[in-house]
């Protein structure tokens, strides 16, 4: 067994752990990381490798959620578990659009978006689009602050309940918890998912976007987003894992070790992940991961132009 092998794939499972939860291409940082960073395997195994690694990632979401996502706790009321089954409705619902467009898509995507050009191009358009919504609804906060001595009450201590300009914006949101997240806004994330197919757009940005325009919370665009995971990132690595070995392929012993180590470094890293993007929403918003995507995706094309 090759230590320095099982390095590497830590290293993706690093990446992986970091970058599957923020906003920020967890594909595109494993696509750019192969280029200075290759694992000794096959193409085939690697192709596999990108994306069953997530299944680390994912069990991380269902063990940091498993209460709120349990439809049979037994510490949860009759309508509680109702609830629970109702939010695992609408993630299936929405998971249906990424569903029907992906999985026929997926093989042609693969093949003709992978390059570091097209990475950068959606680092930067989505990075100005993070920026571009979170100053919109900030302004939207400070407008409706100063128009509040006019209005009730009621709406006035409304608008003013955060201690910022960011809270105050999450505080006008139209859905502010995920049991109020109605049915029509959960298919509409679902279609804002479908963008995440071309690499460097990131499935979590995707989705938050979706969920900020939609009338969201960023904390219930950042959770809805975990949920939509679960199914997704399950069902992409069933399908990459069927044409895996529908291509004759099997696991050698070093390969069923990388992969063993990708997923589980994955796991533990996703588990921080989560917990620090849960609590810097609340407080932040997405404009530092906007401009993180504008710089790297700058330095991406930089980089490659001057290589090519």
């Amino acid at each position: 067994m090759d230590i320095m092998e099982l390095l590497k794939a830590a290293l993706f499972g690093l990446v992986e752990g970091v970058t599957e939860w923020l906003p920020v291409s967890s594909t595109g940082h494993m696509l750019l990381l192969n280029q200075f960073v290759t694992l000794d395997v096959s193409k085939d195994f690697w192709d596999m490798f990108l994306v069953v690694i997530q299944l680390g990632a994912i069990l991380a979401v269902c063990v940091q959620f498993f209460e709120k996502l349990n439809p049979f706790s037994r510490a949860k009321s009759a309508s509680e578990r109702h609830a629970t089954w109702v939010l695992w409705a609408k993630v299936i619902v929405a998971c249906i659009p990424a569903a029907a467009i992906g999985i026929p898509l997926d093989d042609w995507m693969e093949e003709h978006l992978g390059s570091p050009f097209v990475i950068a191009a959606a680092l930067v358009f989505y990075g100005i689009a993070f920026i571009v919504i979170e100053n919109a609804r900030e302004r939207k906060a400070r407008d409706m602050a100063e128009r509040s001595t006019t209005r009730p009450r009621h709406l006035a201590a409304e608008i003013n309940v955060g201690s910022s300009v960011t809270e105050r914006a999450d505080a006008l949101a139209r859905v502010r918890d995920i049991d109020s997240l109605d049915w029509r806004t959960a298919i509409g994330i679902g279609f804002f998912q479908v963008l995440s197919m071309v690499p460097g757009t990131s499935r979590s940005g995707s989705t938050i976007i979706g969920g900020l325009l939609l009338g969201c919370s960023r904390a219930v665009a950042a959770e809805f987003t975990f949920y939509l995971a679960i199914p997704v990132m399950f069902g992409a690595s069933a399908l990459r894992l069927v044409k895996f070995f529908l291509k004759g392929n099997s696991f050698a012993a070093n390969e069923w070790a990388i992969l063993g180590v990708g997923c589980t470094v994955a796991f533990v890293v996703s588990m921080l992940s989560i917990r620090f993007l849960m609590g810097f929403v609340r407080k932040h918003d997405f404009k530092p991961f906007g401009w993180y995507r504008i710089i790297l995706g700058v330095a991406v094309l930089a980089y490659f132009l001057l290589v090519a």
